[in-house]
């Protein structure tokens, strides 16, 4: 109650001037990503809105990927060692940047009836969280470390939906590219996310709505850890003799929606 209560105090004592410029950067987000896709879909209408949809994906999962490793490994300070830090500059640019486009991929994925309700709580999750971080002011490095353990599979698995759609997931390039995000999800989302959770835990300076909600992207991550390996356990059955063999199950749940 009273951490909620210091919560309460702070969002009131915002100068609205500045929450009224951060509301502004991340609505100028979300139109440019709006603005992207839809230039997308006039330009490469042929291949249809989902197809469209994940390029918008795979360029923010890249750009993102990018400014966040800058952000954790040069400008700092250290997620593992600082939580709960104020925010710096870099770090709302970037959380902005993300917030508008989780907030057009959620819309889209509303809109469209393509995803399920594992995906729609790790958005949901997403938007709040930053949300949350950038009206506190502080623990953006967090969010910065959660945004690139969490996107930087994503241009792996946009492949591998694209060599899907292009015929063409039968070849030795989808297997690495499986592989690869396997390994990257399990080592970035469970171990070092694990890991980083724990200091969050550990550290007196991350408020209690923060360390919630990291519980919360944990545990998620864990329910789509659970279906990753069952996918991972029905690819391994399949290099089995053929009596051995099952049928193919579904796409990664959660992961492959859209039609993530």
């Amino acid at each position: 109650m009273m951490d909620f209560s210091c919560f309460c105090f702070f969002i009131h004592s915002l100068p609205s001037q500045e929450m009224t410029s951060l509301v502004v950067e991340v609505g100028i987000c979300l139109i440019g990503w709006i603005t992207l896709y839809a230039i997308l879909c006039y330009l490469n209408g042929c291949r249809g809105y989902e197809w469209n949809c994940r390029l918008v994906t795979l360029f923010h999962g890249i750009l993102i990927v990018c400014v966040t490793a800058y952000i954790g490994y040069v400008d700092g300070p250290w997620p593992f060692t600082h939580p709960g830090t104020e925010n710096t500059p870099l770090q709302i640019r970037a959380m902005v940047l993300s917030l508008g486009y989780f907030s057009f991929d959620m819309g889209w994925c509303v809109y469209f009836r393509t995803e399920g309700v594992v995906m729609l709580a790790h958005h949901t999750l997403s938007i709040v969280g930053m949300a949350l971080t950038l009206w506190l002011g502080e623990s953006g490095i967090e969010a910065c470390a959660v945004l690139f353990g969490s996107e930087i599979t994503n241009p792996l698995l946009q492949m591998r939906w694209f060599l899907r759609r292009l015929g063409r997931y039968e070849g030795a390039l989808a297997g690495a590219v499986d592989l690869l995000f396997v390994t990257l999800f399990v080592f970035m989302r469970i171990v070092l996310g694990g890991h980083m959770l724990l200091c969050e835990l550990a550290s007196p300076r991350p408020r209690l709505l923060i360390k919630i909600g990291g519980v919360a992207m944990y545990l998620l991550s864990w329910v789509f850890m659970v279906d990753i390996a069952r996918f991972a356990w029905r690819k391994a059955r399949a290099r089995l003799p053929r009596g051995w063999v099952w049928h193919k199950g579904p796409e990664l749940n959660g992961h492959d929606g859209k039609s993530d």
